[in-house]
């Protein structure tokens, strides 16, 4: 019975990739954008305010400079207390206000992922179908396919409109605005579907025509596996 050989292990299936885009699903995409947006709005808020704040106190305090060594300690104690009092207020203020407009444009661009994969699944203007009517299967199917650059295109074109509309921008200058939006969305979509690309995935599968950049790590995987069997 102790003599007997063990079963063969049988290798593990390879895991699909997520259809979602960064490979995370819309709520942990949107929560780790908009902690992120948080930090660096808070970081860029407070060291900016905090510099401006001790430039006023180092004028302001121009006329009545110490003349003593406490009075220096004491002099550099209240403009790094000044600098706190003015700066944590405006980073986290910052760091709210860039969180709210990051989360805005990561859910248009999912809003209009869900939109346009609905529209190819049957929804029309003039046959205006239930989402329930649709065949989930292929719903996800033409979801999952336009998660591309053109929905983060127009997701940072209408972040930028809104942004001029509640800044009552002039025309000009809300055009400019749109038109900044539009390249960025363009690119941070573009730069996603290169990673897309790169992982060689499609719709959530595993794509046997990896691109070139897995291609050789698939093989040597492969051909380690065959010298362990």
């Amino acid at each position: 019975m102790d003599n007997l050989p063990s079963p063969p292990t049988l290798p593990k299936p390879p895991k699909p990739l997520s259809p979602d885009r960064l490979s995370l699903p819309f709520d942990q995409r949107l929560l780790l954008s908009t902690f992120t947006a948080l930090a660096c709005g808070t970081f860029l808020g407070y060291t900016t305010t905090s510099r401006l704040a001790a430039l006023r106190f180092r004028a302001e305090n121009a006329h009545r400079l110490p003349q003593s060594q406490p009075g220096w300690y004491l002099y550099h104690k209240s403009k790094n207390y000044y600098k706190l009092k003015k700066g944590i207020p405006a980073g986290i203020r910052s760091g709210f206000w860039l969180a709210s407009w990051t989360s805005i444009f990561f859910i248009i661009e999912e809003s209009m992922d869900v939109f346009r994969g609905t529209w190819r699944a049957g929804r029309s203007l003039s046959e205006m179908e239930g989402v329930s009517e649709l065949h989930v299967q292929k719903m996800e199917t033409c979801i999952q396919n336009s998660r591309d650059f053109a929905s983060s295109g127009v997701a940072g074109m209408v972040t930028g409109g809104l942004w001029s509309a509640w800044n009552a921008f002039p025309i000009i200058t809300a055009a400019r605005t749109i038109r900044i939006g539009l390249f960025a969305g363009l690119g941070y979509g573009l730069g996603q579907d290169f990673l897309t690309w790169a992982r060689g995935k499609s719709g959530g599968v595993v794509n046997d025509a990896e691109s070139w950049i897995y291609r050789g790590a698939k093989n040597r995987a492969t051909a380690e596996e065959k010298v362990e069997d």
